[in-house]
């Protein structure tokens, strides 16, 4: 059996992995955790360091689990290898070594959206809903889905939500994930609108799909993710 660790990405806590239930394939033990400030969880102080999520996250993210990091959460779980003793793998979904890119999100986008941010955080966090579901063959779907599960206000406090747009500006994972201590699989929706084509010409391409494939492709993410998963047990020393 392969155990997946579920990590969600900035402003969205677990509650987007629930429309994966129903179609993991029998070997597949999946279990959705939030990261730190969102659902029940405490938050990291202020101008929290990797070291302190790490210490956070140890129990959260054991060695003998394959860790599923989706847009943000890639990034982080990407960055704590070199914090955490290595997983059995590393699944980035929607993620590559930088959040920004010259031909995804921009740096000067992103410094907008951060500004837009500290003038009114929960308008920019909806914004933030709509902008990523582009990609999906039906995005009004897609967003009605998001709203269900997410409600209308981000579950996350606006100190938190800072602290992940900090993270999205300045985590460069490419030396770590060049030397990765442990198989690291990409998979990236075809149609993206977040993610530049460096990322994408090291990754798999997951057909009909944006950047929340959960929404929109469920049965074909959950068997994808499965068969990187055992493709990463194999792999492993």
């Amino acid at each position: 059996m392969s155990r997946l660790v579920l990590l969600s990405g900035w402003g969205v806590d677990r509650r987007i992995w629930q429309t994966l239930e129903g179609y993991w394939p029998a070997p597949i033990e999946a279990l959705a955790i939030d990261w730190p400030g969102y659902g029940d969880t405490p938050a990291l102080p202020d101008n929290a360091t990797l070291d302190q999520l790490a210490s956070t996250m140890d129990k959260q993210l054991p060695s003998d689990a394959i860790w599923v990091g989706w847009s943000l959460g890639g990034l982080l779980a990407a960055a704590l290898l070199d914090h955490l003793p290595p997983p059995r793998g590393l699944i980035l979904l929607g993620a590559g070594e930088r959040f920004y890119s010259d031909d995804g999100v921009t740096p000067s986008e992103l410094a907008s959206f951060r500004r837009a941010f500290a003038r009114d955080p929960n308008a920019t966090w909806r914004h933030f809903l709509r902008w990523q579901v582009r990609g999906e063959p039906n995005a009004r779907q897609a967003h009605q889905q998001l709203r269900g599960l997410l409600g209308d206000l981000p579950d996350a406090n606006h100190r938190v939500l800072a602290q992940g747009l900090d993270w999205l500006a300045t985590l460069d994972n490419a030396q770590g994930l060049h030397q990765a201590p442990c198989p690291v699989m990409r998979l990236i929706g075809e149609n993206d609108p977040l993610v530049g084509s460096l990322a994408r010409e090291k990754a798999s391409i997951l057909a009909h799909a944006g950047h929340c494939p959960m929404l929109s492709q469920p049965a074909q993410l959950a068997e994808s993710l499965a068969a990187k998963a055992m493709l990463a047990v194999k792999e492993r020393p």
